[in-house]
């Protein structure tokens, strides 16, 4: 009880800390970073149900990215369709993603079925490109409305910044239920002995299906946000090095906590940014950085949180041993 009232109090401390942080800030430049830092966090906290906890390598996450912003962008600018039904539309599109690649992987697994996601997101990159009719090609879409609610449009960075926040926390939250919950501790066993798990009854398949599908529904959404945010999107930027960027993300985070995946998406998001002064070579910095974390932080950076907590238990047990 003690870890998790000290759990809940670290969530609201960060939750107070985000809501008041752009009361500091003016600089746009800023509260953009802020709000790609909340789109990134959705799209890891989703990547963690597939690969972090059923450890199934997903590096179509640009694809799968890039289906829920085209989805929810033509629909607006098309169709006229409001925003949010158009991100209940990308919601759809993320559902029927999930079942489509969560087949896959019950046939194929490990680099091949990194490679059958790595063919889905490049299928879905030159079709946008190619498909200008409906797409604009590489002159991309543009025009998308932002989001609002009683008529009043969020269109200041700040405003979107706080919108955009209230969805990532109730993702978060929701995410840190799953993964908590039975569903959570399916997905673990399916990693590390899919053979026990199906001899206690438990349908492997399923499992699989519903975490490429809690995973691809994470990313449309954060798509869909995306979209309605910058106001336009074109198909050149949602390539492999995007879905490894997010896989950096989960590694550096911490595999499997959803803790660690807010951590990964904030220090991943924002570092680079700040080594942008060591102009040419800030690239080289950050990645020399990233193999350090994956060679002496295997685990991530919340297993530093893990292991004080693993100290402390340890001293309380030796005291009480003592008395």
């Amino acid at each position: 009880m003690k870890v998790n009232k000290t759990s809940a109090l670290i969530a609201v401390a960060a939750i107070a800390l985000a809501a008041i942080l752009p009361m500091f800030i003016s600089n746009n430049y800023h509260l953009n970073l802020m709000i790609q830092v909340l789109i990134n966090i959705i799209i890891v906290v989703g990547l963690n149900f597939i690969t972090g906890l059923t450890g199934q390598m997903n590096l179509g996450t640009a694809g799968i990215f890039s289906m829920g912003a085209y989805t929810s962008s033509l629909l607006a600018t098309r169709l006229g369709i409001n925003p949010w039904i158009c991100l209940i539309a990308a919601v759809g599109m993320g559902f029927l993603i999930g079942m489509g690649l969560g087949y896959p992987s019950l046939r194929v697994s490990g680099v091949y079925l990194a490679l059958t996601t790595i063919g889905f997101s490049e299928i879905v990159r030159i079709l946008m490109t190619n498909l200008t009719g409906l797409t604009g090609g590489a002159l991309g879409v543009t025009g998308i409305p932002p989001f609002s609610i009683l008529g009043h449009k969020f269109q200041t960075n700040k405003e979107i910044y706080y919108l955009y926040l209230v969805i990532a926390i109730i993702l978060i939250f929701n995410a840190y239920r799953i993964v908590n919950s039975k569903w959570g501790r399916a997905f673990l066993a399916v990693k590390d002995n899919p053979d026990a798990v199906e001899a206690g009854g438990i349908n492997i398949a399923s499992i699989k299906i519903l975490a490429f599908t809690l995973a691809a529904v994470y990313a449309t959404v954060a798509g869909s946000l995306y979209a309605h945010y910058v106001g336009f999107i074109n198909p050149s930027a949602y390539n492999l090095e995007y879905s490894i960027n997010y896989v950096v993300m989960l590694v550096i985070g911490g595999i499997g906590s959803v803790p660690g995946n807010v951590l990964g998406a904030i220090l991943v998001t924002l570092v680079p940014e700040l080594l942008r002064f060591m102009e040419n070579y800030y690239w080289l910095v950050f990645s020399i950085i990233t193999l350090l974390f994956v060679i002496f932080l295997p685990n991530g950076m919340v297993s530093l949180f893990k292991g004080k907590k693993r100290e402390e238990k340890a001293g309380k047990g030796a005291q009480a041993n003592g008395r």
